[in-house]
């Protein structure tokens, strides 16, 4: 997929590092909002989609129009035959004249509204040394909610690449149930890691309003209880067998990290990338927001070099290492040998370094069997359909 090419930022950037929140506040010229959504546009026409929704809504308004206008003519000529129909008809245009106004009315506010939150973001992004990027449809990225249903696309994307890649964004896509849809909204934070690691996720205790888990799809056997205060606020899920791992990736220092700066955000690491999740819009025009997201990852960022160490021993043994050969003595007779070039005996064969990357049971968690879950709901819904049968029976052969 192609990228966007990120917008222009409307101010000039400042040094990587500093926190300025003023243009998400600061008052703007309207002329300079006008120009910034005229380049966005350019740059990014309609998609066909988006067309296609316009045109259905269009033809909707042109179906219930007609019929809206006959319901208001037959009141009127049943109240007063042609001079009700008179009536009705002039009382009819000055209605649609005035639904009309306000329907424009209302588009266009929510225009001006949309471009002056997308101008703010891309200067906010612009003076914080990061790029702002309107639209993203089905963005690349191996996050668990990334595969999830339809129509996915991220909005109001800001990244920045120093010290490391990092792009903060909001995020939805929709399911059916074959009768309605839903929309499902989230915010997100990206964070490129230097090494593939074991998919392993933190459910923020936090935040599971109403029984809702971002984990509940995971089976319970992979879940691992850590040390100290940690599972008052997470829920760690691991793949079966990398237990250890969890725990020298998860050290102290780093779990003290988790629960200080995103005891609120759902976390997931999976590959070589490093995911905070939110059930709320994280890119918004809030300055406390983005300082609390900013302050997150910065002290994340600083207990990642740790991880970049982390090897995966399975592939380590999988691997096929040359073997370290006997250096046998020279035959009698033979050439005395050269004197060695190093000051250490180099075993035979190229040798290479550790594999970067993590074995297949260690790349995914395993979900719960959907089969089990249809089996309770058969059982649930046969034993309350059949019990008035079975007192019935037990009634007429007991209690007669």
């Amino acid at each position: 997929m192609t990228v966007p090419t990120p917008a222009p930022a409307p101010s000039a950037g400042a040094p990587a590092g500093f926190f300025d929140a003023r243009a998400l506040l600061d008052p703007v010229n309207p002329a300079e909002v006008d120009a910034f959504a005229r380049a966005q546009r350019a740059a990014n026409p309609l998609s066909a989609g988006r067309i296609v929704a316009w045109v259905v809504a269009g033809f909707a308004l042109l179906c219930v129009m007609p019929v809206l206008a006959i319901m208001i003519l037959g009141l009127g000529y049943a109240l007063g035959q042609e001079a009700g129909v008179a009536i009705a008809a002039l009382v009819g245009l000055v209605l649609l004249a005035g639904l009309v106004v306000g329907i424009v009315m209302l588009v266009r506010r929510s225009i001006r509204l949309r471009n002056l939150t997308r101008f703010r973001l891309a200067r906010f992004a612009g003076a914080n040394a990061m790029s702002y990027i309107e639209r993203i449809d089905a963005p690349p990225l191996p996050g668990m909610i990334f595969s999830s249903g339809s129509s996915r696309m991220s909005t109001d994307v800001l990244r920045g690449v120093e010290p490391r890649f990092v792009e903060f964004g909001n995020y939805q896509y929709t399911t059916s149930n074959g009768k309605q849809s839903t929309t499902h909204r989230w915010g997100y934070v990206a964070v490129k890691l230097d090494v593939p690691l074991p998919n392993i996720v933190l459910d923020a205790l936090g935040n599971n309003t109403l029984g809702s888990t971002l984990a509940s799809a995971f089976r319970n056997d992979q879940r691992l209880s850590l040390e100290g205060d940690f599972d008052r606020y997470f829920s760690l899920y691991c793949p079966t067998g990398y237990e250890v791992d969890a725990l020298y990736l998860f050290t102290p220092d780093v779990m003290a990290r988790f629960i200080d700066h995103a005891a609120q955000l759902d976390v997931e690491i999976v590959d070589d990338w490093l995911f905070l999740y939110s059930r709320r819009s994280l890119s918004t025009l809030d300055p406390a927001t983005w300082a609390w997201l900013f302050g997150a990852v910065g002290a994340l960022l600083t207990k990642l070099d740790q991880w970049a160490r982390w090897r995966d021993d399975r592939l380590r043994l999988a691997a096929q290492h040359p073997g370290f050969a006997q250096t046998s003595a020279p035959a009698a007779g033979s050439a005395p040998a050269a004197a060695p070039a190093l000051p250490f005996a180099a075993p035979p064969g190229m040798l290479t370094p550790p594999p970067i990357g993590v074995a297949p049971p260690g790349q995914r968690l395993k979900r719960r069997s959907p089969w089990l879950i249809v089996a309770i709901i058969l059982g649930v819904t046969f034993v309350v359909t059949m019990a008035p049968f079975a007192l019935g029976i037990f009634s007429v052969l007991f209690l007669r």
